[in-house]
Order: C-alpha cells, then sequence, then structure tokens
C-alpha cells in the first residue's frame, strides 16, 4: 500500500484533456483502482469575455495540452514512485503523450506548485466574523488592531480597516494574518 499521495502532470493531444480526463476516471472506476489513481483534474479558470459588446463568463482550461492526476506514491531511496498498474494506465490512456519530466520520467508537483496552481484548497478556519475586532499577527501592519469588513475563504483572504495615520484604511490579509482580538 502507498505511503502518500503525490500530484502528477499528464501531457496531452491539445483538445483531448476532456477525453483523457474522462478515460482515466473510467479505467479507475472498472478496474477498481480508486485506492491508485485518486484524483484527475483539468485546471479550469472563470474568464469575463466580452464580444458584440457582451460580457460572458466562460470557463477556460488554465493549461491547455495538460492534464493533472493524484497518485498514490511509495517512498523508495528519497523518491516518489507510482505502481506499475497506475503508469501503464495513465501511459496507455488514448490521447496521453506522456508525464512531465526530464526523459518522460514522472516528477511530482511541489506542495507549493500544488497551492499555487489552486488544485488542492487548503481550509483555515477563523475564529472571527464580519464587525469583529482583530489583531493583525504577521506581516508589516503586525501589532495593529482593526475591524473585519469582509472575509474571502475562496480568495483565503480578509479586508480588515485599520487606523493609519489617522484615517482608516481598509487592508487584505491572508486569512491566518489575524486573529481575534481578547477584551
Amino acid at each position: 500500500m502507498a505511503d502518500s499521495a503525490k500530484w502528477y502532470v499528464i501531457h496531452t493531444y491539445s483538445g483531448y484533456e476532456n477525453k483523457v480526463a474522462n478515460n482515466i476516471e473510467t479505467v479507475v472506476e472498472n478496474r477498481q483502482m480508486q485506492d491508485q489513481i485518486l484524483e484527475v483534474k483539468i485546471p479550469m479558470e472563470t474568464v469575463t469575455e466580452i464580444k458584440d459588446n457582451k460580457k460572458r463568463e466562460v470557463e477556460r482550461k488554465v493549461f491547455p495540452g495538460y492534464v493533472l492526476v493524484k497518485l498514490a506514491v511509495d517512498v523508495e531511496n528519497g523518491e516518489y514512485v507510482m505502481s506499475d498498474d497506475t503508469w501503464y494506465v495513465i501511459r496507455n490512456t488514448r490521447g496521453v503523450t506522456g508525464f512531465v519530466g526530464p526523459e518522460s520520467k514522472p516528477v511530482p508537483l511541489s506542495d507549493e506548485e500544488v497551492l499555487a496552481l489552486g488544485v488542492e484548497k487548503r481550509q483555515v478556519e477563523v475564529a472571527y466574523q464580519v464587525g469583529d475586532l482583530v489583531n493583525i499577527i504577521d506581516g508589516p501592519f503586525g501589532d495593529f488592531s482593526g475591524v473585519v469588513e469582509e472575509i474571502d475563504p475562496e480568495k483565503d483572504l480578509v479586508r480588515v480597516t485599520i487606523s493609519m495615520f489617522g484615517r482608516e484604511t481598509p487592508v487584505e490579509f491572508a486569512l491566518d494574518q489575524v486573529e481575534p482580538a481578547v477584551d
């Protein structure tokens, strides 16, 4: 059984991303490989397009020609190694040209890359809400206090109004840069 799981990038023919993702998910289901191939994702972004003076929200692939897969891996000699079955299934899926890595040797994404791509959202539980007094505990405004104006968990941000030079100024912080003020 695998020690952990890592995200890998698969290169596909352009326009085959959805077919590849669906084919891999079908094979996983048919062969009961849910414990080896955990997730298949195509990174998407919502973009506002203006055409003929009309605004439309459009879903667009962030990386055309690529599909991300989360695979169960073992750690051998400090390297992440996927099972032969997993490698075979992905490599022989129609539309797949190979894994991203030197000489098509699969290289997992780092945790920072996964966070930057927005593939996995990290949940931050907050003990404050809009209208609460909070202390800023990190960054250039450390030791400042302010009132929470808005919380945006999707973007991992909180907007706090702080008093600076006698003016009320809204400043955005990461959710974990503020904590409730103790009375």
